[in-house]
């Protein structure tokens, strides 16, 4: 598998994974609003976020009637779907594109509900590799108290119940995300993880997160030739509005 890079996309796409409430969607949120504020051209795309299916792995969820093969195929439908209308397209118009989660996901939670690796890894044979992949390493008891703090009780298939891991759902939590932890660690390496520790402040995260970005992609391809317009003065009805003291009628 070779990088968008290394297939001569003119964009670059970045990556973050971890466990759930490890920080890595604030981080990558923040990284989102750092490049928009240095005028790159920056498009996001989370997991399972696709039109297509969103829908349908709603309703399966709720009623419970996701197997581990069809979970990991109605997941495969929405990446796919987003792949090829969305981040193709933004990385061939010289983007810089930030996926809160990518295929390592699949590979990580599809192989722990009991997916063979190999045919995990067949569905998504087609998509190239990101040039940037940063794994966010949160403690287990971290990432359940951030997850907890705002709201009160644990998904059902977050907590990994429909294993059977226990019927304590913080249990099943720990054992299931704790076996989550050993399948991304085991592709820390094949597929050159940055591993930063999530158990920092999240200030320290994302400064480290900002220095390696703007270390291995150059920025400055990807400025909008323009800023980003801006938006009409307010104005109160029947009066002007000022600036530098000059009226704007």
């Amino acid at each position: 598998m070779k990088t968008f890079t290394e297939l001569n996309f003119s964009g670059r796409l970045v990556a973050v994974e971890g466990l759930d409430g490890s920080g890595k969607s604030t981080q990558i949120y923040l990284l989102k609003r750092w490049l928009e504020a240095e005028g790159v051209r920056v498009y996001f795309s989370e997991w399972n976020s696709s039109e297509l299916v969103k829908s349908a792995t709603s309703k399966g969820k709720k009623r419970e009637l996701l197997t581990p093969n069809t979970f990991s195929l109605i997941h495969a439908t929405d990446f796919a779907d987003r792949y090829e209308r969305h981040l193709l397209p933004l990385l061939r118009a010289g983007y810089v594109v930030l996926c809160d989660r990518y295929i390592f996901t699949a590979f990580a939670r599809d192989v722990v509900r009991g997916c063979p690796p190999a045919w995990v890894r067949g569905l998504y044979s087609f998509a190239a590799l990101p040039d940037l992949t940063f794994f966010f390493k949160a403690d287990l008891e971290v990432s359940l108290n951030r997850i907890l703090e705002g709201r009160p009780k644990l998904k059902f298939f977050e907590a990994g119940m429909d294993l059977r891991l226990s019927s304590d759902p913080y249990e099943s939590f720990r054992i299931f995300q704790g076996h989550i932890l050993e399948q991304y660690l085991a592709m820390s390496t094949e597929f050159n993880f940055v591993v930063i520790d999530a158990n920092q402040r999240v200030e320290a995260q994302q400064e480290i997160v900002r220095q390696l970005v703007s270390r291995c992609i150059d920025l400055a391809r990807f400025k909008r030739r323009s800023p980003l317009p801006l938006p009409p003065p307010m104005r109160r009805p029947g009066k002007a509005v000022e600036f530098d003291d000059e009226p704007v009628e």
